[in-house]
C-alpha cells in the first residue's frame, strides 16, 4: 500500500465521519463540534499509521535527493507519529502544519483575477538586454493590476532591469517562460535605488541585510509608506500594522480558547464576514506569560529573564493573520487552527490590518544580479532576490536567484508558498529568511547551491532563517549544499524542517536582546547531514518541547550553543542516526494528506 492511498483512506475517513457529525449537529459549529473534529483527524491519522506499519518495508524514498541511499530501506512508523495521531492539534512537541502555504497548501491558479494577459514587449521591454526593461515591466504590472488582476508575460530572453520590479496589486502574476529561459539582469542595489536603510535597533547595520527585494511583492500603499520612511531615515516596523504598529482598529474581542481550535467565540460579529482576512492580536502581560506560553510553559520559561530582551518584546503583541471561513451567531470559524491558547489576560482581539496583497505570484524566471563581492556581515547593499511583505496567499514557483546578498525573503508574510526555488552564484548572507512575524508559509523543493567563489573575509553565511516570533512555517524537500538551519533568535516557535539534505557549514546569528533561539514545538524530521555537524540540526538539547526525528548521526563542532531555558526541556529524539528508516519520510506531506 503506497503513501498516496493511505492519504486517500485517511481523507475518506474524515469526510465520511464529518458528514455523520454534521447530521448529528444539524450543521451547527460549537465547542462540541470542535472537539469532534480533533477526534476525527486523530482517528484518521491512526488508521493511516496502522496501515503504514504493516506495509512500510516496501515504501519508496523520502525525496529525489535521498533516492540513492533510501530506495530499498525498510521503514517503521515512529512512536512520535502515533502520538501525533492521538493529538494532532495539541501535541506538545510537534506542531500541526498540514495547512501551511497558499490557500491551505493548494496549487496557485493558472489564470488569476479576471484573466487579463499582457506581454511586457507591448510596453517596450526588449529581450536582448540592450535597455532598461524595468519601466516597461512595471507599467505592464500596473496595467494588469488596475484592471482587477491577470498575468504579465515575460517571454524568453534577457531583460536588463535598473530598478525594482514591484508587484503591488492583488491577483497579479508575473510569469516568465521558465527559470532557464527568462532572465532578469539586475544592475543596481536597493541602497542605490531607495537609500541607506539603518536598523531601528541602532548601530551601523544595514537593514538591506534582511529586508527588501529587487522583485518585491508588497501592497502598493504599504510599499510607499515603507520606502518614504526609509528615505526620511525614520526606520520603520515592517509588518501588518504599519511603520509604528498603530494602523489597526478592534473588530471584536475574543473569548478564551485552546491552541488547535478552529472555531472561536467573539463578542461582536458586525465587522466580520466569510472570506475576510483579520488579525488575531495577543498582547503580553507584565509577567510575560504569553512569551512563556510560546516557549512551552513550565519552570524553565518561568525562570527566564525576559525584561532586558528589548528586541524580542518589540515583536509583541503577537499578530497572526487568518482568513474567516464562516460566521454563525457569535461563533467564527478560521482557515487554520489557533497557533496558541487565547487567554483573557492577553487582551485577545480580532483587528483590522493594512490592505493585504493576496493572490499574486512570480513564476518561471531567473533574477541575476551583477556579480559583485559579498559585503561584510550586516553591511549588505541590497542585491536582494524576491521579497514577500504583508502578503497572504501569494507564491513563487520555478524561480532562481543568482549573485544575490539575500535570496528569498518572507517579511510579515503569511500563507505563502515558495516552490522549486533556487539560490545560486557567488554566495549569500541569507539564502532564505523568514522574519517579522511570518506564519504558515511553505518552502518546498528548494535548493541552496554551493558558492561559486570563496567567501570574502568578514562575511557570514546563514541558510534557512527563521526569527521574530514567526510560527508554523515549513521547509520541505530541500537540498542545501551549504548553510545551516538558522534559528536567528527572536524566539520563533512551532516550525518544521523535513526531508532535507544539508552540508551543515553555516552559522546562526541573532542579537542577545532578541532572546531565545527557539520557542516550543520545533521539529526536525528526516534530516540528512552530509558532514556530521550537529549544530542547529540536533536540537533535543536546545529547543524546548521539540522533536528531532530521523536525523543523521552528528557530533558537536564549530558553533556550539547552550539551551536558553534551565531544567527539563521536554524534548524528544527518535530514529537517531537512521533518517533512511523513518516513517513518514516527510512530516508536512503526511500531515497535508490528512488535512484534506
Amino acid at each position: 500500500m503506497d503513501e498516496r492511498r493511505l492519504g486517500f483512506m485517511a481523507i475518506g475517513f474524515i469526510k465520511n465521519n464529518n458528514k455523520n457529525n454534521n447530521k448529528n449537529n444539524n450543521g451547527n459549529e460549537n465547542n462540541k463540534g470542535n472537539v469532534g473534529r480533533r477526534g476525527l483527524l486523530a482517528g484518521a491519522v491512526a488508521v493511516a499509521a496502522t496501515a503504514v506499519g504493516a506495509t512500510a518495508a516496501g515504501s519508496g524514498p523520502a525525496s529525489a535527493t535521498a533516492r540513492a541511499t533510501e530506495a530499498d530501506a525498510p521503514r517503521a512508523v515512529t512512536p512520535l507519529w502515533r502520538e501525533f495521531a492521538a493529538a494532532p492539534f495539541t501535541h506538545p512537541q510537534i506542531p500541526f502544519v498540514g495547512r501551511a502555504g497558499h490557500r491551505g497548501g493548494s496549487r496557485p491558479p493558472r489564470r488569476p483575477g479576471r484573466g487579463f494577459v499582457v506581454d511586457v514587449r507591448r510596453h517596450g521591454a526588449k529581450p536582448d538586454g540592450s535597455a532598461d526593461a524595468a519601466p516597461a515591466i512595471n507599467r505592464a504590472i500596473a496595467a494588469v493590476g488596475e484592471r482587477g488582476g491577470g498575468t504579465v508575460l515575460i517571454p524568453e530572453g534577457t531583460y536588463r532591469i535598473d530598478d525594482i520590479i514591484r508587484i503591488g496589486h492583488s491577483d497579479v502574476v508575473v510569469r516568465g517562460a521558465g527559470s532557464g529561459r527568462t532572465r532578469l539582469y539586475a544592475t543596481r542595489n536597493l541602497t542605490e535605488l531607495i537609500g541607506t536603510y539603518g536598523s531601528r535597533y541602532g548601530g551601523d547595520k544595514s537593514s538591506w541585510s534582511w529586508a527588501g527585494g529587487l522583485i518585491w511583492l508588497c501592497p502598493q500603499d504599504r510599499w510607499a509608506s515603507l520606502t518614504d520612511a526609509i528615505r526620511a531615515k525614520s526606520w520603520p516596523f515592517e509588518g501588518w500594522t504599519g511603520n509604528r504598529r498603530d494602523k489597526w482598529r478592534t473588530l471584536t474581542t475574543v473569548a478564551p480558547a485552546r491552541r488547535g481550535d478552529r472555531s472561536i467565540t467573539v463578542d461582536d460579529t458586525t465587522g466580520l464576514r466569510r472570506g475576510a482576512l483579520v488579525l488575531l492580536r495577543l498582547a503580553d502581560d507584565a509577567g510575560h506569560t504569553l512569551l512563556e506560553h510560546m516557549a512551552g510553559g513550565g519552570p524553565g520559561p518561568e525562570a527566564y529573564y525576559w525584561d532586558d530582551k528589548t528586541k524580542l518584546t518589540s515583536y509583541v503583541p503577537y499578530e497572526w493573520p487568518v482568513r474567516i471561513t464562516s460566521v454563525h451567531g457569535h461563533r467564527v470559524t478560521l482557515e487554520r487552527p489557533l497557533p496558541l491558547d487565547v487567554r483573557t489576560e492577553w487582551d485577545p482581539r480580532l483587528t483590522t490590518l493594512v490592505t493585504p496583497l493576496t493572490g499574486s505570484g512570480v513564476e518561471g524566471l531567473t533574477l541575476e544580479a551583477v556579480e559583485t563581492p559579498q559585503s561584510p556581515h550586516l553591511l549588505d547593499k541590497g542585491y536582494n532576490g524576491v521579497a514577500f511583505q504583508c502578503a497572504y496567499d501569494c507564491w513563487a514557483d520555478d524561480i532562481t536567484v543568482r549573485h544575490v546578498d539575500n535570496g528569498f525573503g518572507l517579511i510579515a508574510a503569511s500563507a505563502c508558498t515558495l516552490r522549486r526555488t533556487r539560490v545560486a552564484g557567488r554566495g549569500s548572507h541569507h539564502p532564505y529568511y523568514c522574519r517579522e512575524g511570518s506564519h504558515d508559509n511553505l518552502i518546498e523543493g528548494f535548493t541552496v547551491e554551493r558558492r561559486t567563489v570563496p567567501a570574502p573575509a568578514g562575511t557570514q553565511l546563514h541558510g534557512i532563517n527563521v526569527e521574530g516570533l514567526s510560527s508554523h512555517n515549513v521547509w520541505s524537500r530541500g537540498l542545501m549544499e551549504m548553510g545551516t538551519f538558522d534559528s536567528h533568535r527572536g524566539m520563533p516557535f512551532a516550525n518544521v524542517r523535513t526531508d532535507i539534505t544539508v552540508e551543515n557549514n553555516g552559522r546562526h546569528g541573532g542579537d542577545a536582546s532578541a532572546g531565545p533561539l527557539f520557542g516550543a514545538r520545533f521539529t526536525h524530521w528526516n534530516i540528512r547531514v552530509t558532514n556530521g555537524r550537529a549544530g542547529l540540526m540536533r536540537i533535543d538539547g536546545l529547543a524546548p518541547y521539540s522533536a528531532t526525528v530521523g536525523i543523521s548521526e552528528v557530533t558537536e563542532f564549530d558553533q556550539i550553543d547552550v539551551p536558553d531555558f534551565t531544567g527539563d526541556l521536554h524534548t524528544r529524539l527518535e530514529a537517531y542516526g537512521t533518517p533512511e528508516a523513518v516513517w513518514p519520510p516527510n512530516l508536512y506531506e503526511a500531515q497535508r494528506a490528512l488535512a484534506g
